[in-house]
Parts: C-alpha cells; structure tokens; sequence
C-alpha cells in the first residue's frame, strides 16, 4: 500500500507525452503525424486510462485504510523562506481524480467521432490532454502556490478550448470573456494566499490548518483582516465554479466545442472551484461570516441559474445555467459546512451532466447533417422538436439525465439533491425554501429542454382580445405534425411556416436579430467541419464512437447514486461515501450522520420528490402534445380571456420571460458600469497622452522650428546689416554699465 501511494506522483504527468508528442511530430514530421492522427486519439485514451485504474487503486485503499498520505521536497531555500512542492493523497484527491479520469475518457472516446471532420482535429486532443494535466496536478497539490500555478494553467485550457474556433467571432470573444472574468477572481486568490502567508508563514496545507487554528484559539488574529483574507481565497472559487456575480462566462463557453462544454462541466473547470472551497474548508470553518458568506452565494446562484434557464433557445446554454445552478447548490452545501453532502452532490451531478451534455452534442451533430441546417441552427430547440423516432438512444440516454437532474428517485442526483435539501431546512428555513422551490424549477427546465427538443409540434390555441383564435407552436418541429416542409428542386434547402407567436413564449420564436447582425458576414470555422460530411434529408443516430460513451454514463447516472445510500455495517447504517471521507470529515471535527430510519429518510424525500414532479407535470402542460387539444386549456382561457386581465397577464410573463432570456440584465449592467467605465477612462487617458503629454513634446518642437524661422531671415549675408546690430547690441549694454539707461526701464 506504502508503495502506491509513493507513485502518486506521477498521476499529473501521465497525460502529458501526447501534446508534448503531437507538438514535436507537427514540427519535424507534419505530414507523417496528420496521417496518423488517430493514433493520438488512442494514446489519449490510454494514458488516461492508466491513470483512471491507478486512481480507482489509491480510491479502494482509501476506503479501506482511511489515511491521509502527503510527501514534500523543498524546492526553493533561503534564509527563513522555504518553498515546497508535493503532492497529497486523501479522500478528496481520490473522488477527484476518480471523476477527472472517467469522465475524461467518456469525452475522449466521444470527441474521436464528433471531431473527425475538423481541421484542427490534433490541436484538439493536445488541448484536452494538457487539460487533464493541469487538473490532475491541482487535485494533488500539497500546497497553495502549486494549487495556484495549476489553477491558472486550468485557466489557461479552458482560455484555449472555448476559444478552439477561433475565427469565429463569438468564440474569440466568449474566451476573452472568460479569461478576463477569471482574472478578476484568480487575483482575489492570489491576495488571499499571500495573506494567509503572512499570517500563518505556511503554504501547506497541513502546516496552514494547524497554526491557524492555534491563533484563532488564542485570539492572536486580527478577525477583519482574516475574513477578509478569506473573501478573497473564496473569489478564485467564485469565478471558476461560475458563481454570482462571476457567473456570466460560463453561457458563452458554449461556443466551444460540446464536447470540452462536456469536460468543462462535468468533471473539470467549474469543478475546480468546489474542490478549492473544500480543500480550504478547515480553514473557513473557524473564521467568523465566511461560511454566511458562502452559502448566501451558494443559494443566490442557486435561485439565479435556475431562472436564467427557463427560457433559453440553445440547447447548450440551458444546460450551463443548469450547471451553474447545481454548483450552486454544491456551495451552499459547503456553505452549511455539510462537506459530504457537497461532494455527493458534486459526484452526481458530474456524470448526470456529462451524459446530459454528450447528448446534446449526438442531437447537434445529427442535426448538423440534415441538408439546409447551418451550424448557428443546430442549437436552437425551438428549431427541433419530434427526434424521438430519428435518435431512440441519444433520447433515452438525455431523458435519463433529465430525470436524475430533477432529482427522481432512484437515479443518482435524486440522493445528493434530497441530502443538500434536508439539511438546509437545519440550517435555515429560507435558504431551505429557496432550495426547495428551486428544485421545482430545476425540473420544469429540464424538462422544457427535453420535450422541446424530442416531443415538439405541440399546437395550443388561445383567444385574443378580439375573440378569435390564433394557432400557436410551442416548439416548432420541422420533423413531426403541425409544419409544413418543402424541399427545392437541388434539395439544399428546408423552409418551414412559422405561425404568429403570442402569449409567454411570443418572443421565444422571434429571429434574434442582434445575433444575425453579429454573425453577418462573419466565416464560420464549422464550415471545415462540415465541408466533407454527408447531409440527409432528417437526423439521424449517431455513430457506436459516441453512443457507447451515453450508455457508460446512464449506467454511472444509475448506479453511482448507491455510494450515499446507507448499508448496515456492524449495527450501524453507514454509506460508503461516508466511510470514504472519514479522514476529512475527522479533520473537520464533524460527525458522520447515521441513518437508521428509514421512514423519516422517505417522508423527508417527499416534498423534494413532490415539487419536482409539479415541475415536470407543469412543463408537460405546457409543451407535451398530449395536451394540444383545446379543451385542456379552458381554464386559462376563462383566466385571461378578459382584457385587462390578459394585458396584467401578458406583462408579467413577458417579464418573466425577458428577465431570464436577456440574464438578469447583468450583461447589461457590467457593460454599461465596468466596460463603459473602463472604455471611458481609457479615452481620457488616450487624451491626456495625446494633447498633454505628446502636445508638450510637440509644441517644443514647432517652438524650436519657428524661432530658427525666424533667425534665418535674420541672417540676409549683408555685414552693414550685421555690423549695425553688433554695434546697436554694444551700446545698449555700454549705456546699462555706466547707468545712463537705468535697469528698471528695460523692465
């Protein structure tokens, strides 16, 4: 056991030949590595492989033995500073790199297929595979300075992979976004750590727990400047997990590739952040405010993310404010200092999200070679609707992660949401109401998604206020009942009839004429993409290369939620999580909770249950044909039928609506204040530096010009002109010296 743990080292290092390998083979051998490029694939796949057994290893012995496993070497010594590297094995390390490792892989193999056509196939898999380098080395990191140069390697990839389409417009900006927004909380982090430096005189984590319980103990701190210090620590987290109010990259990381959205948030980035709040939690645990202060934002992005799904078009960004409001509750779980719940909930939803954004990207993908589908379409539910017959398996596997997301029993996110949940009612009856009514929430988007994108052509009529009836598609399908679908003559083009939209959804289905002109006349990268693929006339399922990934991830999606659920062990119900985390949780002098009866466990899970199925219920109302017909809407009919009424209405959800589509109007805001603000301060210093500062350099030089102007004429080349002012020149001063002219008059 001694041994493998002292070959830990290497788990960071092994995916690192292969961009190192690819990068070489592009210099010296281009043609010979582009030829062979699926063999870098495989490598890929390989190695991580080789480090997904060896974590699955150190996660059994950690089960088994519960230790904690650290080693250290100095790398910089001088006087009384000393910097040391290492690496740190311990229950949060192993699930870490468990979900880095398998998820990893899923995505690798998936990317194989889904990438095939693009030209930048190896930039790709180089990318991706540096990627789960810098994450590999910061969940082993020993010390806050390795954690920081990982994280911002962290940065750097994901910099890279949102950004992988470069030459289109919304990618290069989607990625400077979030690098910019990334830097605003990695240098709170870098703050933080310098002050715990200064107070601890420690990077280690060991080390920095210790001594700074024994000066909080003895009251030797200053508590303002060590919350403050704490804030700042907490910052990186906050924009790396994307939360409030450092959420806004994380809807234009879309622009990526699916599969990196997949690896992003599944298992990666945003992850990041919730591994750093519970590698630090020994240390926010004793500081006063901070762990309110974590669990506010924790239940505020919680609320957020949720609203901000409920009426989005893309497929890809309703799964990241999705994202978003699950990392939420993952925070406000840390917040509530229930470190075991936050990781369950982090283990869970990893896999749920990782099969949910893998699906996406099958529906993209066989929406993408459907003839007259240009890329910027593929995404946008409202233009999909009725797959189910064309995708049986991609829509098995994405309603499977559906319901988990919603929290159904029995599959995995249903026993890590329902825990988050009964122990925010302990800890505060409003942050559980909140959680709670956002679990329905959660459930009616999700579920929105899902009918949108494989029900579709739902036909609702209702009344305007001159009485007559205006036809209305919830989701518009151009595959099922309800459209109209006529192919020209070169079979190039599809055009559909799109009725008057009205009521909730009646700017749902309007262009976004904002993004036509952005993208008009841009190139788009996916044209490369595409140039070599077949098109068909409907969708169609996707390669075994990308279904096998789905199935492996439903089977974890309905499985891994057994790790939380409680087994007898020697009189006494004890999960294997819990069993797991038993040397963090003892290092946060916590108790692990037993469940020994189970009819409070059910009667607790019947309100989370119940409020999910009022979600879904309510967006099957709304979007599932069954409910097309007429009379099922005779009761909203004879609600908003009156005028004033339908008006009060209208307004509302139109709120409602633009309030969620257009994100809270934060972009708006941080535009207006932060970028106007900045642009216009750099303009006043444009100006300054061109009228001041170049004016005083400028302004000796015409000076300088026009006074030799002038002396030049003075100098005709006539010597009775120069002998008259020599002699003029001598006897104004003969007349100063003897005081015939006095001094005062030449002033």
């Amino acid at each position: 056991m001694e041994q493998t743990y002292q070959y830990a080292w290497i788990i960071p290092f092994v995916p690192l030949p292969v961009p190192m390998l690819i990068g070489v083979g592009l210099l010296l051998f281009p043609t010979a590595t582009k030829n062979l490029r699926r063999m870098w694939a495989f490598l890929s796949i390989l190695l991580l492989s080789i480090v997904m057994i060896f974590s699955t290893n150190l996660s059994i012995e950690q089960i088994n033995s519960n230790l904690i496993y650290q080693y250290v070497w100095s790398w910089t010594l001088n006087n009384d500073f000393s910097l040391e590297f290492g690496y740190l094995i311990d229950p949060l390390t192993s699930i870490m790199s468990m979900l880095i490792t398998t998820v990893g892989i899923m995505v690798l193999i998936y990317s194989d297929n889904y990438m095939s056509h693009d030209q930048s196939y190896l930039r790709f898999f180089s990318y991706m595979s540096f990627f789960s380098t810098s994450m590999l080395g910061l969940v082993t990191s020993s010390n806050l300075i390795q954690i920081y140069i990982f994280w911002e390697l962290v940065g750097m990839c994901s910099y890279l992979l949102i950004g992988f389409w470069f030459t289109r417009p919304l990618a290069a900006n989607a990625c400077q976004k979030a690098f910019v927004t990334n830097r605003v909380g990695d240098f709170g982090l870098l703050l933080g750590i310098i002050g715990f430096y200064w107070i601890t005189g420690s990077f280690e984590f060991r080390d920095l727990f210790e001594i700074f319980n024994n000066l909080i103990a003895n009251n030797q701190v200053n508590s303002t400047f060590v919350t403050l210090c704490a804030v700042l620590l907490f910052a990186g987290a906050v924009a790396k997990s994307a939360q409030f109010p450092l959420h806004v990259w994380l809807p234009d990381a879309m622009e990526g590739p699916t599969p990196i959205s997949a690896l992003i948030h599944a298992a990666t980035m945003v992850a990041a952040g919730i591994f750093l709040v519970a590698r630090l939690l020994p240390l926010f645990i004793v500081i006063p405010h901070i762990m309110n202060i974590i669990s506010l934002i924790g239940i505020i992005t919680v609320l957020l993310g949720a609203t901000l799904a409920l009426a989005q078009k893309d497929i890809k960004r309703g799964l990241a404010y999705s994202t978003m409001s699950q990392l939420g509750y993952m925070m406000l779980a840390l917040g509530m200092g229930s470190y075991k719940s936050a990781l369950f909930h982090l283990i869970t939803h990893a896999y749920s999200k990782a099969l949910l954004f893998l699906g996406s990207g099958s529906i993209i993908h066989s929406m993408e070679t459907v003839v007259g589908y240009s890329p910027d379409k593929s995404q946008n539910m409202v233009l999909m609707g009725g797959l189910t017959k064309y995708v049986p398996i991609t829509k098995t596997a994405f309603l499977v992660g559906t319901l988990s997301l919603c929290g159904i029993p029995p599959l995995a996110c249903f026993w890590s949401k329902d825990e988050i949940l009964n122990d925010s009612w302990l800890y505060s009856p409003i942050f559980a109401i909140i959680a709670w009514t956002t679990a329905g929430l959660t459930a009616f988007y999700m579920f929105r998604i899902y009918l949108l994108t494989f029900e579709g052509h739902l036909n609702v009529y209702f009344q305007n206020y001159s009485g007559k009836k205006n036809k209305v598609l919830y989701s518009i399908s151009i595959w099922g009942k309800g459209c109209s679908k006529i192919i020209n003559k070169n079979f190039r083009l599809l055009k559909m009839h799109n009725p008057h939209p009205s009521f909730f959804l009646k700017k749902a289905y309007q262009s976004d004429e904002n993004l036509k002109k952005r993208n008009r006349g841009q190139p788009f990268i996916n044209s490369i993409h595409f140039e070599n693929q077949k098109t068909y006339l409907y969708p169609y399922e996707s390669d075994n290369t990308m279904l096998f990934p789905l199935l492996v991830l439903v089977l974890f999606t309905l499985f891994v939620g057994s790790l939380g659920i409680p087994f007898n062990q020697e009189g006494r119900d004890l999960d294997i999580l819990s069993k797991w985390l038993a040397p963090s949780i003892n290092l946060l002098h916590q108790k692990s909770k037993d469940l020994t009866d189970w009819y409070e466990f059910l009667k607790d899970a019947i309100s989370s249950v119940s409020i999910s199925y009022l979600g879904i219920l309510l967006a099957s109302f709304l979007y599932k044909p069954i409910f097309s017909s007429f009379k099922n809407f005779d009761l909203i009919n004879s609600f908003i039928k009156i005028g004033p009424r339908r008006n009060r209405w209208d307004k509302l959800l139109n709120i409602l609506y633009n309030w969620s589509y257009n994100r809270a109007y934060l972009d708006v805001l941080y535009t207006t204040s932060l970028t106007g603000s900045i642009r216009g301060l750099s303009q006043l210093t444009h100006f300054f530096d061109r009228r001041v500062i170049d004016g005083i350099t400028n302004g000796v030089g015409v000076v300088s010009f026009f006074l030799g102007e002038g002396i030049k004429y003075v100098g005709g080349g006539r010597i009775s002109s120069y002998l008259l002012l020599y002699f003029s020149c001598i006897s104004i001063f003969f007349l100063l010296f003897l005081g015939i002219i006095p001094v005062e008059f030449i002033r």
